[in-house]
């Protein structure tokens, strides 16, 4: 191995060990990329209106300010005591599954339970694995000092990227070859496409699915309707594992009431999540790029493990990104060439 060589596989591991040490960081510019490629969206509709640039990202960034404003100030005073409210009863709705439990094996021979392994070690088991998820998911938000620091870095970059992302575009598409160079402006262009669909088909689920949770729990009379709701929308960001978190706490709470009203919530999840794969992402989503549901939950792993809870929450971003850049790059412009 040449001299040369050398170097460049050194240089090329610390690079790759740098990349490690920031990937906390990167992840974080990333996820100013996705709400700048969408807020810019919208500034790109008011300037074809004949608005200039800077007039359309200050109305844009004060129109999303006065909603988040709005909502903060509307929703966020109920969701909070209900939230307390909620973490008081949910030990009591464990409690409530274990009697259940117990009083099933009373009823129902014993032979049927045995071939679980100290099913009564399991339910006891549950609130501590329950709560450990729930602080896992939500402990990216739990240092206040932490995530007020990132959420200022986030808005930051993010207007930076919003008041002029023409430099910042030109300087990335210089890392390639000139020759390749105009083929990689129109791979950006597609991510921006995918992107852009995928988070207002994203945010439009996310409202619906709101909508039906907190109407059905309404009427089955399930405590913290309003909470839960709100749970059941914001975890419809994670595919696959957010449904499935959203659908215990309730389910707890109707349980304290009684076990039909318990089964009648689960019904009601699965009937929303049937709702939301059959009807709502097809119809919002059938322009936008497609994952393949193994592909999605391996992601949302991997990411998890290496990145965090904030991996887990930028999984399908990510994923969808790279799937353009995948089926772009390297299938159309270097494997089909083969044939």
């Amino acid at each position: 191995m040449t001299f040369g060589k050398t170097v460049g596989i050194i240089c090329f591991l610390i690079s790759l060990y740098i990349v490690w040490k920031i990937r906390q960081v990167l992840l974080l510019a990333f996820s100013a990329i996705v709400l700048a490629t969408a807020i810019n969206r919208i500034v790109k509709i008011l300037h074809k209106q004949g608005m200039k640039r800077g007039v359309a990202v200050g109305i844009s960034m004060f129109f999303i300010l006065l909603v988040l404003g709005g909502f903060i100030s509307i929703i966020v005073p109920p969701v909070v005591d209900q939230w307390q409210e909620l973490s008081e009863q949910l030990p009591m709705g464990f409690e409530q599954l274990k009697t259940w439990y117990l009083g099933l094996q009373d009823i129902i021979p014993n032979q049927i339970f045995g071939n679980l392994q100290s099913p009564e070690r399991l339910i006891e088991q549950i609130p501590v694995q329950g709560f450990g998820l729930f602080n896992n998911v939500f402990s990216f938000f739990s240092t206040s000092l932490g995530f007020t620091l990132n959420v200022i870095l986030v808005i930051a970059i993010t207007i930076m990227l919003v008041s002029d992302p023409t430099p910042y575009r030109r300087n990335f598409i210089l890392i390639f070859p000139a020759f390749y160079r105009p083929r990689v402006n129109e791979i950006l262009n597609e991510c921006e496409h995918n992107l852009v669909g995928s988070l207002i088909g994203l945010l439009f689920n996310m409202t619906v699915i709101t909508l039906l949770s907190g109407v059905g729990l309404w009427i089955l009379g399930v405590r913290l309707a309003l909470v839960n709701a709100l749970l059941a929308g914001f975890l419809t960001f994670i595919p696959n594992i957010g449904p499935t978190i959203s659908v215990i706490p309730p389910a707890l709470l109707a349980l304290m009431d009684a076990p039909w009203k318990a089964l009648a919530v689960i019904g009601l999840y699965i009937a929303i999540q049937q709702i939301e794969s059959n009807i709502l992402t097809p119809l919002v989503m059938k322009h936008e790029v497609s994952l393949l549901p193994a592909i999605t939950l391996l992601s949302q792993v991997i990411f998890t493990i290496f990145f965090g809870t904030l991996g887990l929450l930028l999984a399908i971003p990510l994923v969808a990104v790279l799937k353009v850049w995948f089926q772009e790059m390297l299938v159309k412009d270097v494997m089909n060439q083969y044939q």
